[in-house]
């Protein structure tokens, strides 16, 4: 039987296909947590501050520890059962941050007196495919869990100490009860269409000579075509009428939702503000399939480029280009 989701966007975007069952009935059975926890196949995934730790073996990398090997680790901060694989439950543990330290001349992290294990970014770990695409979707999930734990050890309504329940998916304040959940963030990103051609900018941070689908936060109080009307006329002047969904993604850096629309641009005339943007125009299809068709660093022929595959904005230029 062929895959009803083949054709979505959404399922080839970076962070995306994460396998796991996440099993929310469980989180507040004791037993059923208790039996996760002691099941001969339960794996955790670790992270120091908002970094992976993995296993070292030559060239090999592992992003699986044992429930054992996580406990010889020491120093424990949170734990969060994450879900079930076939194999077996998954969990998320965050170390505490004083077990690494910086070493220059990078300011890499490492755990002192265990060379055995390497600690990596998770953005290097998506963008160079060093790790199976569920295996990089299962820690996106674990990063932007553990992150919120790590920012809201606090309760934001009296200020005392929270302590974590429902495995990992709540936080909870003994003296005025409140209840706390993790966020996630919507991003609204655009891809601003007229006719043949679409609307791109860059920032200053970008690499030379690429440019990438305007972006920005979804504000409270605002659908979502209403934010992509706004940002575009804030970043660029262009007045935006039709606005239509294309694809999501997780993107945990922190703990956002990035959400892929097409834009119809109702204006042509580009007003950059260059607060925000470095430089905003329009391409044509024929120079956008140029930017996304070729390898990632080496951009199109005219030196323009598009962001790196892992991004949902390349593959909202890309799915535009070739329609």
């Amino acid at each position: 039987m062929s895959d009803p989701f083949i054709d979505e966007l959404s399922a080839v975007v970076g962070f995306s296909g994460n396998p796991l069952d996440r099993l929310s009935e469980k989180r507040d059975d004791a037993q059923a947590l208790a039996e996760l926890a002691a099941h001969a196949q339960a794996r955790s995934l670790v992270f120091v501050s908002d970094t992976p730790v993995l296993k070292q073996r030559g060239d090999a990398l592992d992003a699986f520890f044992n429930l054992a090997e996580v406990e010889a680790l020491g120093a424990r901060d949170e734990q969060a059962l994450l879900g079930q694989t076939p194999e077996g439950p998954m969990f998320a543990t965050l170390l505490r941050p004083d077990v690494a330290r910086r070493v220059e001349p990078n300011g890499a992290l490492v755990l002192p007196g265990r060379e055995d294990l390497a600690l990596i970014d998770l953005r290097s770990l998506a963008a160079k495919a060093l790790l199976p695409r569920p295996t990089i979707a299962m820690m996106a999930q674990g990063k932007s869990l553990l992150f919120w734990h790590a920012k809201h050890r606090f309760c934001s309504q009296c200020g005392a100490p929270s302590t974590v329940s429902s495995a990992g998916w709540k936080r909870e304040c003994a003296a005025c009860k409140a209840q706390h959940f993790p966020r996630t963030d919507p991003v609204v990103i655009m891809l601003v269409v007229h006719g043949d051609r679409c609307l791109l900018g860059r920032q200053a941070r970008f690499a030379p000579g690429m440019y990438s689908a305007l972006a920005g936060f979804l504000e409270p109080g605002e659908t979502i075509e209403e934010a992509v009307r706004r940002e575009v006329m804030e970043e660029a002047g262009v007045r935006v009428g039709r606005v239509t969904y294309m694809a999501s993604q997780p993107w945990p850096f922190p703990a956002t939702l990035m959400i892929g629309c097409l834009a119809e641009a109702l204006t042509e005339e580009v007003i950059v503000d260059y607060s925000e943007l470095e430089d905003a125009r329009w391409f044509s299809r024929a120079e956008v399939q140029d930017m996304v068709g070729g390898a990632p660093e080496n951009g199109g022929p005219n030196g323009l480029g598009a962001p790196q595959p892992i991004a949902i904005a390349r593959s909202l230029m890309r799915a535009w280009a070739f329609a």
